[in-house]
């Protein structure tokens, strides 16, 4: 609406303008040699326009006769760049289709219409790499290593194929240019902070990662993970050759994740040996209280090397009050009794382990158990068999493998802190089986024992003379205290008495003990 009105005013102003140009009175006078040319205003100031209109057309036709060499150059350009889209375009949906032979066809086309454009250059790359021609690809990749808009793609790209081919040294080289020349390059940080891992240069590692957190690479939290980590495996490194180096590297790393195993017992280990039992306790301590850990619970126990048996097992127990219902604390409690010949406090905690999960190491300190305790072949080798099928403890794991020992680096993807404290990947068979085991194991325990059943004394009748023998049905023996023996024979002979022997269970799946072994305790297993 304003259009229109701003529309109409002008057009009423210019109608006014010449409306009064034409009231106006005057002339104009154009004189060429002796002619003269008069005319009024209006007709002067018409013909002045026209001719105006007139030069503008006539330059506009000579400018398009002499441009058109370049406009004919132009719009085959354009026409070939578009093509050249095109043929792009098809390239990347033929990579994505996994069809090798399009890809390079579209990909020469490419390379014909634009020449080293950077997506010619991508897609050339690409299908070269689809098809595995990986020298083209290589030759691909350093022609965008030499453009300035493309060089990280293509250091990356060579990177890569380094790599491929297990060339080390010229990956190593690739990601060390594509950092120096971009620092802010995610990939080149990544890569050279495997190769500094991968070498044990932890301080250069722990340098790189700084610089990653500085310029918000990483996420600050990862970024914290990564650094503790990388001090835990210089603190590794230097526990022998440099022991208060190591303590310190220890100690910055447990201020950034306290339950950190390998950082806790290095410091503790490193306090202890100065003498600071108080504070190498409370760090264990606190590692307890994040992640219960074996390696924890052994440093715990011996931060005092002059400590008896029944010392440490005092410690085990009050390692296993931080942690009531972890595992490790009755696994510490059991190891400890054991070394303390506390034999019913080791089964007790044991027994506790079995009926949750008769896992590999609680079927092991059984078998243990029974040997030093009764000697009891049968059950050490009933425990030492189910161990064989057990469930396994927690382990290590990184990229589907499983380790005793921890690592700073998983071993195949190569990320820090890749190895995790955890159950490793078992069969469903044998978690079924343990639960059976768990089972039944519950249910011998709890079943009442027994009583022994005594034979009481019972008359037997003499023989009768061989002449008169004659077949006697066989006279029932009575059973129990209160039971009459069976009625005498004729002969009115005196009663023999038949030995008394207590009855014994007979327990599947148990040799029973051989000779010279003590009686058992315990509970006995059943078969599988």
């Amino acid at each position: 609406m304003i259009k229109l009105l701003v529309f109409l005013v002008l057009l009423a102003g210019l109608a006014f303008g010449f409306s009064t140009l034409a009231d106006t009175e005057g002339h104009v006078l154009l004189q060429f040699g002796d002619t003269e040319y008069r005319v009024s205003l209006v007709t002067g100031l018409v013909g002045l326009l026209a001719l105006t209109a007139l030069l503008m057309i006539l330059w506009a036709v000579l400018r398009l006769i002499f441009r058109l060499p370049s406009l004919v150059g132009l719009a085959n350009r354009v026409r070939r760049q578009a093509k050249g889209q095109q043929a792009i375009a098809r390239g990347l949906i033929a990579v994505g289709s996994g069809d090798a032979r399009l890809a390079l066809r579209h990909a020469q086309e490419s390379r014909r219409l634009l020449g080293q454009e950077p997506l010619a250059l991508l897609l050339s790359a690409q299908a070269a790499q689809l098809s595995g021609d990986r020298r083209s690809a290589e030759d691909a990749f350093r022609a965008m290593a030499e453009r300035a808009d493309t060089q990280s793609l293509g250091l990356r790209g060579l990177f890569i194929e380094a790599e491929r081919r297990n060339d080390s040294a010229a990956a190593l080289g690739y990601a060390d240019e594509a950092l120096r020349r971009a620092p802010d390059s995610p990939w080149a940080n990544d890569a050279m902070l495997g190769f500094r891992a991968a070498a044990g240069d932890w301080r250069g590692a722990i340098a790189l990662v700084d610089q990653a957190i500085s310029r918000r690479l990483v996420d600050r939290e990862e970024g914290r993970r990564r650094r503790a980590v990388l001090l835990a495996a210089a603190a590794l490194q230097a526990q022998e050759s440099n022991p208060d180096d190591a303590l310190s590297l220890a100690l910055e790393s447990l201020r950034m994740t306290p339950g950190l195993v390998p950082s806790a017992t290095v410091a503790a280990r490193r306090l202890a040996a100065r003498g600071d039992y108080a504070k190498a306790t409370r760090i264990l301590e606190a590692a307890w209280k994040e992640a219960p850990h074996p390696d924890l619970a052994e440093a715990y126990l011996g931060v005092r090397q002059g400590d008896s048996a029944l010392d440490r097992l005092k410690r085990a127990r009050t390692l296993a009050k931080l942690m009531p219902h972890a595992r490790e604390s009755r696994f510490a409690v059991a190891r400890a009794a054991l070394d303390a010949r506390e034999y019913a406090a080791a089964r007790e905690a044991l027994d506790r382990l079995v009926l949750e999960k008769p896992s590999v190491r609680a079927c092991l300190l059984m078998a243990e158990l029974e040997e030093v305790e009764s000697g009891n072949q049968g059950l050490v080798r009933s425990w030492l068999a189910r161990a064989s099928r057990a469930p396994r403890d927690p382990a290590w794991v990184a990229d589907g493998m499983v380790s005793d020992d921890w690592a700073p680096v998983a071993p195949l993807s190569g990320r820090i802190g890749g190895w995790e404290w955890r159950e490793p990947p078992q069969a469903l068979e044998t978690h079924v089986r343990a639960r059976i085991d768990a089972d039944r194991f519950e249910q011998q325990a709890d079943a009442p024992v027994p009583a022994p059943i005594e034979i009481l004394s019972a008359a037997v009748p003499e023989p009768l003379p061989p002449a008169a023998a004659e077949p006697v049905a066989a006279e029932p023996v009575a059973v129990g205290p209160d039971s009459p023996g069976p009625a005498p024979a004729d002969s009115g002979a005196a009663p023999a008495e038949v030995e008394q022997r207590p009855f014994r269970p007979i327990v599947p799946d148990d040799p029973g003990p051989e000779p010279g072994e003590p009686p058992r305790r315990g509970f006995r297993l059943f078969g599988n």
